[in-house]
């Protein structure tokens, strides 16, 4: 007799990180992504850990508006990075990504991710935030520029990035590394939990 399977849930990523997208791919997911379109700059909270999550659901709410969306379960992320109590997500332009990166040399920041995620089915939600200390080495000033030059902290949160050219500019860190490449896994699998869906069930090669 054959074992029938249940069919895996349809899985929606609210990001247009590919770093996002390589971490779920990696832990057996196999989400379609579907670009929010929200305006960042226009969104603010308190702290930048607020600040996180409030972009996070705006991302998540976003796309579950939409109709191609229905049916499908949500997964909107977004990060910053906090360093002296302010939030520091993608830089301007080289300008800033220079000065930034001299700024945060030889010093400690905490990137904030914020997670929600959204059953379309039922209309249920979850969300929070995941934060992870950096620590970040003293990358000559030669460095700095041939980094900026590459054109990568142009495009990431705190203008780093674990899984890229910046790794040799950052000494360690405390925490979930996934977090800081733009998505913490342990917490999705919480707020899968809080949803009733086990993360297991979404793997496609059950």
């Amino acid at each position: 007799m054959t074992r029938m399977t249940a069919a895996v849930r349809r899985l929606v990523l609210a990001s247009a990180s590919p770093a996002r997208l390589g971490l779920l791919r990696q832990a057996g997911l196999a989400p379609e992504v579907i670009v929010s379109g929200v305006d960042e700059d226009a969104l603010t909270a308190p702290t930048p850990g607020e600040l996180a999550l409030v972009l996070a659901e705006a991302k998540a709410d976003a796309v579950a508006a939409r109709p191609e969306a229905s049916g499908a379960l949500l997964i909107g992320c977004d990060s910053v990075l906090e360093l002296d109590g302010e939030a520091l997500g993608k830089p301007a332009d080289a300008e800033e990504a220079t000065a930034r990166w001299k700024s945060m040399r030889g010093r400690s920041g905490v990137l904030r991710t914020g997670h929600c995620v959204i059953d379309t089915a039922n209309g249920r939600r979850a969300s929070a935030t995941a934060s992870t200390t950096v620590r970040f080495g003293e990358p000559s000033d030669a460095e700095i520029a041939a980094y900026v030059a590459s054109g990568e902290p142009l495009h990431v949160a705190g203008a780093f990035t674990l899984d890229g050219r910046s790794a040799p500019f950052v000494d360690g860190i405390d925490g979930d590394p996934g977090n800081v490449i733009g998505l913490s896994l342990p917490l999705l699998r919480t707020l899968l939990a809080e949803l009733d869906i086990a993360i297991t069930d979404l793997w496609t090669d059950r």
